[in-house]
């Protein structure tokens, strides 16, 4: 029987670049590429070889020195080998996104604990930059509108890893608009958290980033 590791690298590997996008954006799967895919891989059964339902946590996409190089939903290189047990080569470029979120994996307890319950993830998980830039999905309308039946498409696939349907968690305010109208379309959740997303916690409200740690471990630590 396929466990959640095994849809999981299904889904990101398989999951098709779409052709070309407005406003000079380009899309681009990083697990394709043989190192993150490696990564990923180690990653996936490690921490996803079961067929345990999990709380999806869902961001954006991933952003070019994260997920866009680990191939793991926000999880830069240093946190992958430091948190996650994988060893990596990789250049230690910190993303600010991982930082916040590996503090609040080891309030919940470390790595192998948190994803016994938990699965991050993207609302689209391919990376978008623009002229070299991290880009997001709804910066402009008409590539959210491009977007938009792939965003469908991945939502119900991740829904398919064996995802709870109870319950799921929105990291970013913005990202909530979008994520709020998909489940609405396709009812997928019964009820949506929403959380400040971690790079804007951390490049905004650093002092109080202790606080929203302690604030979301509680929340999260109810839907156990």
């Amino acid at each position: 029987m396929p466990t959640f590791a095994d849809r999981l690298l299904t889904f990101l590997t398989d999951f098709p670049a779409p052709p070309a996008l407005p406003n000079d954006v380009e899309a681009y799967n990083p697990c394709k590429e043989p190192v993150a895919h490696d990564l990923l891989t180690r990653f996936a059964h490690r921490h996803y070889a079961d067929d345990r339902p999990r709380v999806a946590l869902l961001g954006i996409n991933p952003g070019r020195f994260g997920g866009g190089t680990t191939g793991i939903a926000f999880t830069d290189p240093a946190a992958l080998a430091s948190h996650c047990g994988i060893a990596n080569n990789l250049p230690r470029r910190s993303e600010l996104s991982s930082q916040f979120i590996y503090q609040l994996v080891s309030a919940l307890g470390g790595a192998p604990a948190f994803y016994q319950h938990f699965y991050l993830g993207s609302l689209y998980p391919l990376v978008l930059l623009r002229h070299g830039l991290n880009y997001n999905y709804y910066d402009s309308p008409a590539l959210t509108a491009a977007l938009w039946p792939d965003l469908q498409s991945a939502l119900q696939q991740q829904v398919a890893l064996g995802l709870r349907r109870d319950v799921a968690v929105c990291l970013g305010r913005r990202n909530a608009t979008y994520f709020e109208r998909l489940n609405h379309e396709l009812q997928l959740f019964e009820r949506l958290e929403v959380f400040d997303h971690p790079r804007y916690l951390m490049q905004y409200k650093r002092r109080a980033v202790p606080d929203f740690v302690t604030q979301y471990t509680k929340v999260l630590g109810e839907m156990l």
